[in-house]
């Protein structure tokens, strides 16, 4: 019970938490877009399910740690540049994310009233699987940041499970902000499309400091935010008057 009174340990646990619910951010999004394609009786559960599997997937990696460090071996070569394992499915998961995103906005922008009323809804399990296989590809991240930042495997295990946990109160409120303002959906949907560009390139080993894209997609939200409050001032004064 040492451990209790090792403050190196907690103040590293607090650290990779916090890093984990960063590198989750673009993970919620992706199962908030996913989910609201669902019925309303479904989304809560594709949520809950999705970020399990998302915990899933990143304590079995954790577990399996001399595999992760393997997929950094190179396999082949392309256009000059050796791929990896650790490549190969950055490329695939980027060029689905992008394929997706594309496809989602797409939809946004063509989509008129009538055709968003008569929808069909995507089968439940099919959304799943789409949320798994990104759930693998973001783990990737996680991990290889865990293993990084922490030498004890079991302080990872717990940093994993406390912001999956934290991820899974917040991803309602999250979802019903996107799903409220068209505008917001639509800055969601690039900043997808951003996040599958960027895994694209660190396949092809063009590393990009995420840090830069989460303080530009912050910035453009705060925008965003201002830009609501002021179209809700607007409409407070039209009904005064």
């Amino acid at each position: 019970m040492d451990w209790l009174l090792d403050g190196e340990i907690w103040v590293a646990l607090l650290s990779l938490t916090v890093m984990e619910i960063v590198l989750g951010i673009d993970n919620i999004i992706f199962i908030s877009i996913l989910a609201a394609r669902l019925p309303n009786h479904q989304q809560a559960l594709a949520r809950i399910i999705g970020l399990s599997l998302a915990m899933i997937t990143r304590i079995a990696l954790l577990c399996s740690l001399a595999w992760v460090m393997s997929l950094t071996k190179p396999l082949f070569v392309l256009v000059g540049q050796e791929i990896s394992g650790r490549d190969l499915l950055l490329l695939v998961g980027g060029v689905f994310l992008v394929a997706k995103a594309t496809k989602e906005i797409h939809n946004r922008i063509e989509a008129d009233d009538e055709s968003i009323q008569t929808k069909t809804y995507p089968s439940f399990f099919g959304t799943l699987i789409q949320i798994a296989i990104l759930d693998m590809v973001f783990s990737l991240d996680s991990v290889i940041t865990a293993v990084g930042m922490v030498d004890q495997i079991w302080v990872m295990v717990v940093a994993v499970i406390i912001s999956i946990l934290i991820m899974m109160i917040f991803s309602a409120p999250v979802s019903r902000f996107i799903q409220s303002f068209p505008t917001v959906r639509m800055l969601a949907l690039s900043f997808l499309l951003l996040i599958g560009v960027v895994l694209m390139a660190e396949g092809f080993g063009q590393h990009i400091n995420k840090s830069y894209i989460y303080a530009a997609m912050t910035f453009s939200m705060f925008v965003e935010v201002l830009n609501l409050s002021e179209s809700e001032r607007r409409k407070k004064r039209k009904v005064q008057l």
